[in-house]
């Protein structure tokens, strides 16, 4: 039978990894927490985080929320130790385990989280958010099965996941894109790092992965920008390919070489990297295998992609947005691989149309309000203990 409730629904949601995934159910936690028959809680072991998080839903119009930061000498212990903007996950979820076994459902942007299961936390329903709409093997991990709800951008994801038997019938729902309207409160669509200069943006938009092109090109694609005066670059990395001590002493030396340069703006991980407002505003986009090339065809315009590791990729799904602009590989000349990107854009929109549509189902309300539905349907859909 139907559960006939005599308290609203404890949710959580847990930001336990870096901060873009935040933007993936800030927007459907403010909704969710505007509900009577909903008692929200954000959770987060980063002050940054909680800080963040009450001033996007603040943004976003407000909401009845509480916010709640994981206090804890040891997980601070260990975050300084990498690094990072966070401390390590399953650290923190051992820290966590206790608090989270009285909430009825834990809403999560990320798969590792799921361990949880195994350490005992077996009263809440687990539910999946959408991290990210692209094509990448990783996007369609094995774990997401282990979640007892599970919500997604369109059906190119639902296809795959039903294939690949991450989804059940009844356990899913197609709700488009929360994060657009996450982004949209979040950024200044009035910014730029080129004020009064027209020349056109290329966004160049590496990957953390082992698959990218960071490694291989970015070095030779900042001095090839840096060399011309027709363009202007962003470079602005994935989150993670900077976050942790190592990495941004490794790197730093070849962003301070820019440092001031007129046409090039180099950002290691501000919140700009994450708010979609290089996407927004970019002319081109370069890329590898991120899923932020979706994001950016929200607006169809020419994209570059860099084959850094002579990838058989033409009929490989995990590379479907390679087709929506050329590839070049890592002995290409890249200025003259961006000026047939952007003289060629006519023949690749009509497939990034397609796979645009695909990606984001974008019928009737917002993805934060379908996903805000979704979840309240599915909670209130489930069965009364025994």
């Amino acid at each position: 039978m139907v559960a006939q409730r005599d308290r609203p629904f404890r949710i959580c949601f847990l930001f336990n990894a870096q901060r873009h995934q935040m933007l993936h159910g800030l927007s459907t936690a403010a909704l969710l927490g505007r509900r009577d028959d909903m008692d929200v809680t954000i959770l987060s072991p980063s002050t940054g985080h909680i800080d963040y998080a009450g001033w996007l839903v603040e943004r976003l119009g407000g909401s009845s929320i509480h916010y709640e930061r994981l206090q804890s000498s040891l997980l601070e212990s260990a975050r300084r130790l990498t690094g990072s903007s966070v401390p390590p996950k399953i650290l923190t979820l051992v820290v966590l385990a206790h608090r989270l076994r009285h909430f009825d459902a834990i809403a999560l942007p990320e798969r590792t989280s799921i361990v949880l299961k195994r350490m005992g936390v077996r009263h809440p329903r687990f539910i999946h958010l959408d991290h990210g709409a692209g094509d990448r093997a990783a996007g369609f991990d094995p774990r997401i099965r282990l979640f007892d709800f599970v919500l997604m951008a369109g059906a190119k994801h639902r296809r795959r996941m039903l294939r690949e038997g991450l989804i059940r019938e009844g356990a899913h729902a197609v709700v488009g894109y929360p994060k657009f309207e996450a982004a949209d409160a979040a950024r200044d669509p009035a910014w730029t790092p080129f004020p009064g200069d027209h020349r056109p943006v290329v966004l160049y938009n590496p990957h953390f992965s082992e698959l990218g092109s960071w490694e291989r090109m970015g070095a030779r694609l900042i001095a090839a920008f840096a060399a011309q005066d027709r363009y202007n670059l962003i470079v602005a990395p994935h989150v993670r390919l900077l976050d942790g001590q190592r990495a941004r002493a490794r790197w730093q030396p070849l962003f301070d070489g820019y440092r001031g340069h007129p046409r090039i703006y180099v950002d290691p991980g501000s919140d700009r990297s994450i708010d979609m407002s290089y996407t927004s505003l970019a002319d081109l986009y370069v890329g590898d295998v991120s899923s932020q090339v979706y994001e950016y065809l929200r607006e169809r315009r020419p994209c570059l992609f860099l084959d850094a590791h002579g990838v058989d990729w033409r009929e490989d799904e995990n590379y479907g947005h390679w087709h929506f602009g050329p590839v070049v590989g890592a002995a290409a000349d890249l200025m003259a691989a961006v000026d047939q990107a952007f003289a060629s854009h006519g023949a690749y929109r009509d497939i990034q149309d397609r796979a645009y549509e695909e990606t984001f189902d974008a019928r009737g309300e917002s993805g934060s309000q379908r996903a805000a539905d979704a979840i309240a349907a599915y909670l209130h859909s489930l069965p009364t203990a025994g």
